[in-house]
């Protein structure tokens, strides 16, 4: 057997001790054909560590509902992940929150296509409010 080097050891023994890279997570968007700031969002939930599945519909109003999302604050796309529904252009730390969190709600919403949210264009001009819903009232999740 081969004598290793020291420098070649301690790069074997870093290689064993390093963490193996999280697997990417899961996520389903539901999207109308025609939108492509839903596809933008796609790819920055992408670019961001997450392995989305993009699904074209036409019937968002079904999702929507099926999703328990209030239909004031019903979105352009409904995302499925880890158990969650997550409509409209939410910043992926927000995601990652309420993955980490586990809230017992059923899902987040950023209504409407705020600009400068991830997959719009224009100049954010003011919070963003991300409402949680679920079986209890309606609650702010985040106003950042």
């Amino acid at each position: 057997m081969p004598k290793l080097t020291p420098a070649a050891l301690a790069i074997a023994v870093a290689l064993m001790l390093a963490p193996a890279a999280a697997p990417a997570q899961q996520a389903t968007l539901h999207k109308s054909p025609s939108c492509g700031c839903c596809q933008h969002y796609a790819d920055y939930l992408a670019a961001n560590g997450f392995d989305v599945t993009v699904r074209e519909t036409h019937d968002l109003v079904s999702l929507n509902l099926d999703a328990g999302v209030p239909d004031d604050l019903w979105s352009c796309h409904v995302m499925h992940v880890d158990g969650y529904a997550v409509s409209g252009h939410i910043p992926v730390e927000i995601v990652r929150r309420l993955l980490d969190e586990r809230p017992d709600i059923r899902g987040i919403t950023l209504p409407g296509m705020p600009a400068g949210s991830p997959g719009m264009g224009g100049a954010k001009s003011g919070p963003f409010t991300v409402y949680a819903f679920g079986e209890g009232a309606l609650a702010v999740y985040s106003a950042e």
